[in-house]
Formats: structure tokens, C-alpha cells, sequence
């Protein structure tokens, strides 16, 4: 008999259930009404309305919870006791059970997505809102990783580092100001690609830089071949004091930037396909020749150019002291340039950041991405190539 009145209860909830709106959402509400019962009983040690000597604490109505699960938003009437307070089990371990969805609330705003957006998302998953203090939440577990990345410890010894800045807008003291971010890149004696520092900087000077460069040795940096960045003065002072030893290359794309401010619009294209023909000769003193031909030419017409030109020349040939390597990715800050464009498609549709902490968690997580994805992919510079040009530096 009371087979047959369980049978007859299910097949009516099951009636119940398919004719829901979302049957499967409808499902779980019912489940969770259950256990919460069952457990409250349990805590009570009496049926609800019972009146048992044995009985240990005394129900108080209901209050209503909000509960985001992967089905969707459910809006629970949790038992209330008049004494100490009650939390479902399956709402204290949450965290577990729903950490698939706050994965991808994190992944999505790593890939640069808005808060708007990621609330679209979660509507689409079957949560109803998303506020932007609940994916602060969901991402500030990052903050740990983030530090960690940022001081983990480096190798002695790195062939190539580029050093190049972008600049967010970021909210300071209720002002909206332009923040520095300085970007290490680098490749190791394997030849792959690696993220050494990101700092933030208020100033670029050549006392920001060197702090920079010496948190790089605190961490067990102590040889790099070649530093290759732009002529900033400060950033230029700060290499020769903390790299002693090392070369330095003048970014061929910025320098032949500051050539080309001083050539009219009309002639900028032709005196610029010239231009490039100097950092394609086979050697450094081709290049010079390559260089000689272009003042000759131009000296008269472009005169603060080839100034410019003949002024930095040598710092931008000292690529070819590393004849081993890919002059196409030693000669300039391509490399990093195009990392730059990725973090700010990223950036770009926050807009102005609230904190420079917000700015560096969401930059951070995608460069340990980037740097996961270039340990397994091909080397940046072949491995042979850097024990050569290892063995060209110890006979010289």
C-alpha cells in the first residue's frame, strides 16, 4: 500500500515537472526543499510540529535565499531555528559544487569581458544577475597567483630582454591619471619566451627603472646579453647601471619613428623604404655604408632626420654582434609590441580601471596564459642557436 503511494506521489511530481517552464530548474528546487527538510528535522531531532521530549531546537518560519546554480537562479525558503542559525550543507559547499561556474565568469573577464557583458553570460547560463562587486569576488582569488608570478624566482642568465611601457588610464584618489605599465620580456637559454617583471610605474625615470631592473637581480638575475628597448633617457641610464656587460639595441621601429617626425608627409613613404634597407644589410658595416649613401641624399633636404639618423646609428646595429640569432626578432620590440596590443584589446573594453590592482589582476592572468602557452609551444629562438652564439661570446 504505501508502494503504491509513493509511486502515485512521484508520477504526479513528474506530471509536475514536465509541464514547468524549466523542468530540470523545477527538479532541483523540489530536491533542495527536501534535504533542507530533512536536515532541519535532523538538526531538531523532531518532525516538524511534533511535540517530542526528545526534541532539540525549535523552527522559526523561513527566510528566503537566493542561490545561483549552473540550472539557474533559485529563490529557497530556508528553515529559520529560534535558536543558532542554519545554512543548508549544499549552500556552505558551494564553492565545490559551483566552481565550473565561476570559472567561467573568470575566464571571460580575463579575455578582456565586460562586466555588462559577463552579466549577459550568466543570463545566458541561467543566472539572473551579476553584479560587479560579485565578479570582484569571483576574481580576487587571483590576487595570490598573481603575486606569486610576479616575484617567482628568475634564472642567472637570459640571452635577450625587451623592456617596453604601455599606459591604462586607471582611478586614483577619485582622479582618473595615466599609469606606466612596464613589461619585461624575455628568452631564455632554451630559447623560450618568457614574462620577467610587470611593474606598475607613477613616473618613468631613471630611479623607477632602476628599481625595476634590481627587484630583476633580487630574484636571481644576473646575466642578460642584450637589452633591447627604446632611447628613453632614464630607461637608458638605468640599463647601463644594473647591466654591466650587456649590450644595448636601439628598437629599430621606434628609432625609425623618431627619424621620420622629421620628413614632410609627401616623402615620408620613399625616405622610409630607404630607411629599412639599413637594418637588412648582411653586416653592421654594410649597414653604415647603407646608412652613408641615405645623408648623402637626404642631407640637405631632411637635415634634422639624418642628424637623428647618424646620432643613434650604432646603438641600432648591435644586432649584429649576435649574428646567431634572428636579427628579425633582436633588432626591435616587435615581439613585445604585438603582447601590447593583446593586453589592451583586454583592456580596452573596461575602459578606466577602479584600481591599479584591478588593472594588474586582469594583466597578469593573461600573460601566465600567454607564458603557458609558449612553454608549449615552438621555441621563440632556437636552443642551438643561443649555445652557439654562447660559444661566439666566450671566444671573443
Amino acid at each position: 500500500m504505501t508502494e503504491t503511494k509513493d509511486t502515485t506521489f512521484f508520477a504526479m511530481k513528474l506530471l509536475e515537472f514536465q509541464t514547468a517552464e524549466d523542468p530540470l530548474l523545477a527538479m532541483l528546487e523540489w530536491m533542495t526543499s527536501q534535504l533542507m527538510e530533512l536536515e532541519i528535522e535532523e538538526k531538531c531531532n523532531a518532525p516538524k510540529g511534533a511535540h517530542e521530549e526528545a526534541r532539540k531546537a525549535y523552527r522559526s518560519g523561513y527566510r528566503t535565499r537566493r542561490f545561483d546554480t549552473r540550472l539557474g537562479t533559485l529563490y529557497m525558503l530556508v528553515p529559520k531555528l529560534r535558536k543558532g542559525g542554519y545554512v543548508p550543507f549544499f549552500v556552505t559547499e558551494r564553492k565545490r559544487s559551483e566552481q565550473a561556474l565561476i570559472e567561467v565568469i573568470k575566464q571571460a573577464w580575463i579575455k578582456g569581458v565586460s562586466t555588462r557583458k559577463i552579466d549577459k553570460l550568466a543570463k545566458e547560463l541561467g543566472i539572473e544577475r551579476i553584479t560587479a562587486s560579485q565578479v570582484s569576488n569571483f576574481t580576487s582569488e587571483l590576487d595570490l597567483q598573481v603575486e606569486e608570478f610576479r616575484n617567482s624566482p628568475l634564472e642567472k642568465e637570459y640571452p635577450v630582454i625587451w623592456v617596453d611601457a604601455l599606459y591604462e588610464k586607471i582611478r586614483d584618489n577619485r582622479k582618473v591619471i595615466s599609469v606606466a605599465i612596464m613589461v619585461v620580456r624575455a628568452v631564455d637559454l632554451d630559447g623560450k619566451v618568457r614574462i620577467l617583471a610587470v611593474e606598475p610605474m607613477y613616473d618613468e625615470s631613471e630611479a623607477t627603472y632602476t628599481e625595476l631592473f634590481e627587484k630583476l637581480k633580487g630574484r636571481g638575475l644576473e646575466e642578460v646579453w642584450l637589452v633591447v628597448s627604446d632611447a628613453h633617457k632614464g630607461l637608458r641610464a638605468a640599463i647601463d647601471k644594473c647591466f654591466l656587460g650587456a649590450s644595448w639595441q636601439r628598437c629599430k621601429v621606434h628609432f625609425m619613428r623618431n627619424i621620420l617626425a622629421h620628413v614632410s608627409p609627401k616623402e615620408k613613404k620613399g625616405f622610409a623604404s630607404q630607411l629599412k634597407l639599413i637594418w637588412n644589410q648582411k653586416d653592421a658595416k654594410h649597414a653604415e655604408a647603407c646608412a652613408r649613401g641615405l645623408e648623402e641624399e637626404y642631407g640637405q633636404r631632411f637635415p634634422k632626420a639624418i642628424e637623428c639618423l647618424m646620432e643613434g646609428l650604432e646603438d641600432s646595429l648591435q644586432f649584429y654582434n649576435f649574428p646567431e640569432l634572428d636579427s628579425r626578432k633582436i633588432a626591435s620590440n616587435n615581439g613585445i609590441e604585438r603582447l601590447n596590443v593583446e593586453i589592451r584589446r583586454r583592456s580596452r573594453v573596461v575602459g578606466v580601471f577602479p584600481c591599479t590592482g584591478s588593472y594588474m589582476r586582469l594583466l597578469v592572468s593573461y600573460l601566465m596564459e600567454y607564458q603557458d602557452d609558449t612553454e608549449t609551444g615552438r621555441s621563440y629562438i632556437s636552443a642551438k642557436s643561443i649555445e652557439e652564439q654562447r660559444q661566439l661570446n666566450n671566444a671573443a
